[in-house]
Parts: structure tokens; sequence; C-alpha cells
């Protein structure tokens, strides 16, 4: 095999330099509760799931609203954003998934976001790739991100073995569920440093193509 049989790929960070819009999102909800939201808030938040990053914001607002609340509302912060700003592709990720259209290779997008919030950028990241093969959020799975679950529902939904699946992420939670679902992991360094075994680590995927990725798993 000189390319993989399907391309798994996680959204924020990844794909779309979205941790911005996450980042504004946070910092309008939890400033509802007179609490001021770091950057150092985010990196701990790097990856999801939506309710430990909620249990995380009501811990950090002494308990002034429910986790359930404030993960609602922090999803309608973030749906709107993505609607109304710019949809922004990280360095080499729109080429490469024009790429893989091109030659056919199913494309699934792996995310611990929920739906209600990919479903608010998808229209707009095909309008200029073409179409995903499918899409597994993190309100659809049982087990989010770093179990290995979403990874195995990826390659299942598009009918290839995820050993012959090229992952891509951005965030430790993400590497570590796509290596122990059993994929072939690229890990793309972004907000935080990524030292997982099984995983080959880049700090950019520009330069890059299917094949050439495939060519770092694999050897």
């Amino acid at each position: 095999m000189t390319k993989p049989k399907a391309l798994l790929l996680d959204l924020d960070g990844t794909l779309l330099e979205s941790e911005r819009l996450w980042l504004m999102a946070e910092r309008r909800v939890m400033d509802q509760y007179g609490y001021s939201w770091t950057q150092a808030d985010q990196e701990h938040c790097l990856g999801g799931p939506l309710e430990r990053v909620a249990t995380y914001m009501e811990d950090r607002t002494n308990g002034a609203a429910s986790s359930k609340v404030i993960g609602n509302e922090l999803l309608n912060a973030v749906a709107q954003l993505f609607l109304t700003e710019e949809v922004e592709w990280r360095p080499g990720a729109q080429a490469l998934v024009a790429q893989a259209h091109q030659l056919q290779i199913p494309t699934v997008i792996v995310t611990a976001t929920w739906r209600a919030v990919v479903d608010s950028v998808m229209a707009r990241m095909t309008a200029s790739v073409g179409d995903f093969s499918h899409s597994i959020a993190g309100d659809e799975v049982e087990n989010s991100k770093p179990h290995p679950e979403p990874y195995l529902r990826a390659a299942i939904s598009v009918g290839v073995p995820i050993e012959e699946c090229l992952a891509i992420e951005d965030s430790p939670t993400g590497t570590l569920s796509a290596v122990k679902a059993g994929a072939k992991v690229v890990a793309v360094e972004h907000m935080a440093s990524i030292d997982v075994e099984g995983a080959v680590v880049l700090q950019t995927l520009v330069g890059q193509d299917v094949e050439s990725l495939w060519k770092l798993v694999c050897d």
C-alpha cells in the first residue's frame, strides 16, 4: 500500500484554526460568572470532551452553575462563532483533504466536539474541499477521546480496517485515542507538545501529502 484506505481527521486545531473560537466562547461564558478565563485554562481543556471541560468550568466558578448548564452555554456560544467567523484552515490541512477527495480516499472527521457545533461548520468546509464521507461527534459515542471508540467507529463507518487508516491529530488526548484504536497516526503539534508512543510527530502538514504521510507512519 502506498497510501491509506481512509483518512481519519480531528477537527479543532487539526483541520481548522478553531481553538481561537473556542477560546472566545469560553471567555464569553466564564465572563458571565466573573471568572477570567486564561490561555492556561484553555490548554488544560485541550482535546475535550465537553463534559470534562464543563466540569472544569463549574469548578472554576465554585459551582455558580452546573456543568450541564455551562456546557450548553459553551456549545451555543461556539456554534454561533462557527457560523459568523471566518473558517480558517490549519496550514496544509485544506490541500491534504482536497487531495484525499481527488484520490477518492474516504475521509472521516473524528472530533470530541458535539454534533450541533460540527454541523454548524461542515457546510462551510465542504464548499472548498468537497464532501467528507462521514463524521463522528463527541456526543455520538459512549466513550470520547482518549478512549479508542471514536476512531474505531470512524473506521467502521467507511468499512476500512483501522490498521489501514491514517489518523491525524493535534492533541495528546486525541493522539492517544487514535493510537489505542490501532490506526497509523500523525500528530501535528499545535498548542501542546505530544509524546505518545506509536505516533509520528510533525510540526506542520505543509509540504506533506497523503502518500508522504503514509510512508512516514509505515517506515
